[in-house]
């Protein structure tokens, strides 16, 4: 029987575009090492100026320019031998909850496009991640890993560098770098 593995989609599989719509919004070419935290609150500002920010993101595809992280393809295709591979990926924006609905579309669409042999019915999307059971989870954000889950793996990130080790340590967490990481750990016992 095949381990349970979740992996987050954004900023853990892939960049996705929203630091390029932002800067089209804005009129800007931030990058990201310019940031520490998320990038909307960190440059948009007032409540008002990110609704309108969220309207026009909701015109765009986030994934039509997505960047697809080294390593993270050919690593996904291995591990799926060994793992039944659950992609669990927010899609609800705050502020326009009601109309996410083409988010889900331009995740799920990037995903059967760019990654064929992912099984569509183990897509999960959901803003609550951290009620699931699994062996292993990858995901940018600490807060997803707080679920019922044996290996907890945060994927390093522009807006995650300020969590101390000790704050890992504590919560059973183990920070990886890239994609390489990710098959050395998840497959050297197997």
């Amino acid at each position: 029987m095949k381990k349970t593995l979740l992996v987050d989609l954004d900023y853990v599989i892939c960049e996705p575009g929203l630091l390029k719509i932002l800067n089209d919004f804005c009129g800007t070419n931030y990058k990201d090492d310019d940031f520490e935290d998320y990038i909307i609150d960190d440059v948009i500002g007032p409540q008002e100026k990110i609704q309108e920010f969220y309207e026009y993101y909701l015109t765009q595809d986030g994934y039509a320019d997505a960047v697809i992280f080294e390593n993270a393809k050919e690593v996904l295709e291995k591990l799926s031998e060994y793992y039944d591979i659950h992609l669990c990926s927010a899609c609800v924006m705050y502020g326009v909850e009601r109309r996410s609905a083409k988010l889900f579309k331009d995740k799920f669409e990037f995903l059967m496009r760019e990654f064929p042999f992912l099984d569509p019915e183990k897509i999960i999307f959901t803003n609550t991640k951290n009620i699931f059971k699994a062996d292993v989870q990858i995901d940018d954000r600490l807060q997803n890993l707080m679920g019922d889950v044996k290996l907890k793996l945060l994927f390093d990130a522009y807006h995650n560098r300020k969590i101390t080790d000790d704050e890992l340590s504590k919560n059973n967490v183990i920070r990886v770098k890239n994609w390489k990481e990710i098959e050395k750990l998840l497959l050297e016992n197997i």
